[in-house]
């Protein structure tokens, strides 16, 4: 994969370095990759990024290019491809996974499945997760192929061109049946994980819309304004309507043996195509009521 540009009249570019920053918006991070890999050319030559660029110079850079993922037990299980190209792959991930090895999941987490699948297909690559969700949380969940790819969507999410939509099954039924939560979330003193609603957190913001209600529970679709770590399960949880199943927020159930929240609907921009894509992934809760 090639990013190019040919310098027009009109530019304004310096040198090599504008034309990555501000044409190809590359983080710094990058650039020094690309240096240290020699996939930075001006004019289809091997180029340095401090280099003076005149009108009709062609700048470009070689994205593709192999990588070392040995970090990473290759894991052989099941993938729900929803999507996949050659820049992106999309999984329907399923409740009880983790996302990223860890001490506990050192071999059992989605990325050693997709570590096995890129090798299966012979892509060495290194496993770059774009968006997460909770071990518990089912739903949609993109790896980018590249650098370029995840840095892009990244900042989709940054500049809210990037939503994210669940169906969640909360505790009650709702006084409203839509609004917005507008709570600010932080770590919850003493905890490495828990979350709270304090005054000295960062600003989340949920909308919501209740679709169904029954036995005294509530189906509820919600967008995320924002994406703080267990916003969803805080926020309801906080106004006394916890998801469903969640132990850590809320209460265990017997109706199912998960938190009842689910990641089904995502929709950006394609980095490459351009083209605004939605991608859902069907509710599937276990044991739902």
């Amino acid at each position: 994969m090639n990013l190019s540009y040919k310098i027009k009249e009109t530019d304004k570019f310096n040198n090599v370095f504008h034309v990555l920053k501000e044409q190809f918006l590359l983080s710094d991070r990058l650039i020094t990759k690309l240096k240290k890999v020699n996939k930075i050319y001006l004019n289809n030559l091997p180029t340095y990024t401090r280099k003076l660029v005149n009108i009709g110079d062609t700048i470009s850079v070689t994205i593709d290019f192999e990588e070392d993922n040995s970090n990473i037990v290759a894991t052989e299980m099941p993938l729900d491809i929803i999507y996949e190209d050659d820049y992106l792959l999309v999984i329907n991930k399923p409740a009880s996974i983790a996302i990223h090895p860890s001490i506990l999941h050192y071999s059992d987490s989605l990325s050693n499945g997709v570590k096995f699948y890129f090798d299966k297909i012979g892509l060495k690559k290194k496993i770059r997760i774009v968006n997460r969700l909770d071990r518990n949380t089912s739903g949609l969940v993109i790896f980018a192929k590249n650098e370029y790819i995840q840095e892009c969507l990244i900042r989709q999410m940054k500049t809210k061109e990037f939503k994210k939509e669940y169906l969640a099954i909360v505790e009650g039924i709702l006084d409203k049946k839509s609004g917005t939560l507008d709570y600010p979330i932080a770590r919850k003193e003493g905890s490495i994980i828990e979350r709270c609603v304090s005054p000295n957190g960062d600003k989340a913001i949920t909308h919501y819309e209740v679709l169904k209600t029954f036995n005294n529970l509530s189906l509820v679709h919600i967008v995320l304004e924002t994406g703080r770590t267990h916003q969803i399960r805080v926020h309801f949880s906080h106004i006394g309507h916890p998801v469903l199943g969640d132990t850590l927020y809320g209460n265990p159930s017997k109706l199912i043996n998960r938190q009842a929240l689910h990641s089904y609907r995502i929709t950006f921009t394609h980095p490459i195509f351009k083209k605004v894509m939605t991608l859902e992934a069907p509710l599937n809760f276990k044991d739902r009521p």
